[in-house]
């Protein structure tokens, strides 16, 4: 069984490089049946993971150094069956740009049952960074069974 799955914030430097490289280690044992990427609606392509990043996958034992911030575009788009976003504004944004992939694109919350945004920590402290590394990380593994659904029933 094979599962592609795309996390999508604003700058591709935060949110989404953070629910890449946990949910990487979630489902290291069976890595090579995902292809996991992330990407941002207003990224600037090649920037890293911000320093706060860096810290808090630092302390959870997670390597970011490699990430490199990508814009979403209608290619990357294709090479993935699950589209999970980090704000309803991404999910509107990616709809009126990317109507075709209407069906795949999801807030990462609704993979828990809920519709709340993730808040973008940026600017401020180190804890608000902690915080969403946490809340993050909740839905991934609360999530983990829908989220491999929609990955391999999209990709069918």
């Amino acid at each position: 069984m094979y599962y592609s799955l795309l996390f999508v914030c604003t700058a591709n430097i935060n949110r989404s490089a953070m629910a890449e490289a946990l949910f990487r280690a979630q489902v290291s044992a069976e890595s090579r049946n995902w292809n996991i990427g992330s990407a941002g609606t207003w990224a600037r392509d090649g920037q890293p993971a911000a320093l706060n990043v860096h810290i808090v996958m630092e302390s959870r034992g997670i390597d970011i150094r490699e990430h490199r911030s990508r814009a979403v575009t209608r290619e990357i788009l294709a090479a993935y069956q699950l589209v999970l976003v980090m704000e309803q504004g991404h999910k509107e944004a990616l709809l009126v740009e990317f109507p075709e992939v209407r069906q795949r694109i999801y807030m990462l919350s609704e993979m828990v049952g809920i519709s709340l945004d993730v808040a973008d920590p940026i600017g401020g402290p180190q804890i608000d960074f902690e915080d969403t590394a946490d809340e993050l990380d909740r839905y991934l593994r609360d999530g983990y069974d829908r989220i491999r659904e929609l990955a391999r029933l999209n990709y069918e």
